[in-house]
């Protein structure tokens, strides 16, 4: 099926455009549109039960719009499963760390590059040397992810048994190791003690430089938002309230009594 294609807003790499949708009676997004530039970290913020864990569902198809329409590099992704809107380029974590129980830490990061793989069914059920090769080529880009965030020495180590802090750099490495152009991060500083918040706030950086990454992360630490964020959205009730800089939303008379004040 041929999918439409749409000018891009400027040199946006992902648009939302006025998406909505609703639970029952509760409307949790609301006509919402942003966009994120390519290159760019944008911060997405506000009170619990704000929508903004909707708008990322949406983003990467796990919740269905109900209107509006997502653009990635201009291209519809209102009709994609899932799946394809991961393979187009679009990674993401979630609030609670899922990680495979009982494998180790490659084994994990090797399971995120399933869509990658470039052998069939045929290659993998009799071994050949088209699987083995496409294996290594595998795992040498997952060990080098590894090592970037800190965690080759650990790699032969069940998943696991890592303290808590070193499952979430997991989690981001394997939302990474697939090289993708769009990365959501639902709150990846939660639970973490201030030394863990400012050690993956340096490489979260260090990976958005190096991998050449656009990325929107919902968080409720504002030291965190403040200085990993080039620009951040505020959300209440669905709705974008505000938009801007981190000095220009901290001096939001809106945002400083509704949402800042709160955490």
């Amino acid at each position: 099926m041929t999918r439409p294609s749409r000018k891009r807003d400027g040199d946006a790499i992902l648009v939302l455009d006025s998406i909505s949708k609703a639970f029952g009676g509760v409307q949790a997004v609301d006509s919402f549109s942003m966009d994120l530039k390519k290159g760019e970290i944008v911060g997405l913020i506000g009170p619990n039960g704000a929508g903004k864990t909707t708008v990322l569902n949406m983003i990467s198809k796990v919740t269905p719009l109900d209107s509006g329409d997502i653009l990635l590099d201009g291209e519809s992704l209102k009709q994609m499963p899932p799946h394809e809107v991961s393979s187009l380029g679009i990674s993401r974590t979630f609030q609670e760390i899922h990680l495979f129980k009982g494998l180790s830490v490659l084994s994990n990061t090797k399971a995120a590059c399933h869509l990658t793989a470039t052998y069939s069914l045929g290659d993998a059920l009799v071994w050949s040397s088209r699987a083995r090769k496409a294996e290594a080529e595998i795992e040498d880009i997952c060990v080098e992810m590894l090592d970037m965030f800190g965690l080759k020495e650990h790699m032969n180590k069940e998943a696991q048994s890592l303290p808590y802090g070193r499952q979430k750099l997991l989690e981001i490495a394997k939302a990474l190791v697939t090289r993708p152009k769009v990365v959501l991060l639902d709150e990846p500083a939660a639970g973490l003690n201030n030394e863990e918040t400012n050690e993956l706030l340096s490489l979260v950086r260090m990976a958005q430089k190096k991998l050449d990454l656009s990325i929107i992360v919902i968080e409720h630490t504002m030291e965190f938002i403040s200085d990993i964020s080039d620009r951040i959205v505020v959300m209440n009730f669905g709705k974008k309230i505000a938009e801007g800089t981190w000095d220009e939303i901290r001096c939001n008379e809106e945002v400083l009594t509704c949402y800042l004040g709160e955490d």
